[in-house]
């Protein structure tokens, strides 16, 4: 048999199909890790592998690079990875292990809730006590909440609501969740529902101990100045208490509000309480548990609110134009 010498012979060159020697068969054998099939199950269960509008992607060939690139989330190998393609990608997986990818997936997502979570909580504050204040002043020309008091507020909801609600680690329920498009809005329709159950029963109550809160606790003969800051006072108490018991496993800001009470009372323009409005404070954040409870009963759209104003919006453009 006469083998080509240089490229011109190479190019015309064809292999025989007979007078061929059978000298060996040779295999490269190159088992999965350990924990591969287990990180492949947990992956297509949490639809990491069929993702709607998005793609991940894992290589570590030079070759890779331009899909990797492309891709909304590329990852690549740092041990045997080239330079190109960890230069591609956006994650690189240190120990060259795909159990790995599990655990970015369970963080991303731990992550992603945890602010969702965050931002609900958020909301239904700063929405309780806008509305609250506004409708106060309005009506009154006073208002229950004054500007340290709502400092205060947002100092512990800030701090240590974030310290609670933005740390806690990632669970395998994460995992059988469904994966968030990148359209997908960030406050989805669940966390609507349970931003207005809590917003409107804090803003409910607060409205009615400020404008009937001197003949509930029976104030109308004390000094008005003394009265008003007694009801003040309770509103302010009422709202904290309530803000401590919406907050998904907090981390008991409510000593620190004692604190402020009982005695830093001339900074903040609050009275001391008694023990009877101590209690009636509690109880009234205590009930915005059973109140969550009941409310993840209520059934919610699967469409994006956003995009449902956005079509009312263009339908009303499109009556006006017509």
């Amino acid at each position: 048999m006469i083998f080509p010498t240089d490229e011109e012979q190479l190019a015309q060159w064809v292999l025989p199909e007979d007078g061929l020697i059978l000298l060996a068969i040779l295999g490269i054998k190159d088992p999965l890790s350990p924990g591969v099939k287990d990180a492949v199950r947990q992956c297509s269960d949490s639809g990491v592998k069929c993702t709607p509008g998005s793609l991940l992607l894992l290589g570590d060939g030079t070759n890779d690079a331009p899909a990797l690139h492309e891709a909304d989330i590329g990852l690549s190998m740092g041990i045997q990875g080239t330079e190109v393609a960890k230069e591609s990608s956006d994650i690189i997986i240190l120990d060259d292990n795909f159990a790995s990818v599990v655990k970015v997936v369970r963080w991303g997502r731990s992550v992603y809730a945890n602010i969702q979570k965050f931002i609900q909580f958020q909301l239904t504050v700063n929405v309780a006590a806008l509305v609250i204040n506004v409708v106060a002043a309005v009506s009154s020309g006073d208002v229950p909440l004054n500007t340290v008091q709502l400092l205060w507020v947002n100092l512990i909801m800030d701090t240590l609501g974030a310290l609670a609600l933005a740390t806690e680690p990632p669970t395998d329920h994460l995992m059988r969740r469904p994966p968030v498009g990148r359209r997908e809005p960030l406050v989805t329709n669940i966390m609507w529902r349970n931003l207005f159950i809590q917003a409107l029963y804090q803003i409910g109550i607060l409205l009615v101990l400020n404008f009937q809160g001197k003949s509930i606790l029976s104030l109308e003969h004390d000094d008005p100045k003394h009265a008003n800051m007694v009801k003040n006072t309770l509103i302010f108490n009422t709202f904290v208490f309530c803000q401590i018991f919406n907050e998904v496993n907090a981390r008991k800001p409510d000593e620190i509000n004692i604190i402020i009470i009982e005695f830093l009372g001339k900074f903040t323009l609050t009275v001391r309480l008694s023990w009877k409005l101590w209690m009636v404070s509690l109880v009234i954040g205590i009930i915005s548990w059973p109140l969550a409870a009941a409310g993840k009963l209520i059934p919610v759209p699967k469409t994006p609110l956003a995009k449902v104003f956005i079509k009312l919006y263009q339908r009303c453009i499109a009556v006006r134009n017509a």
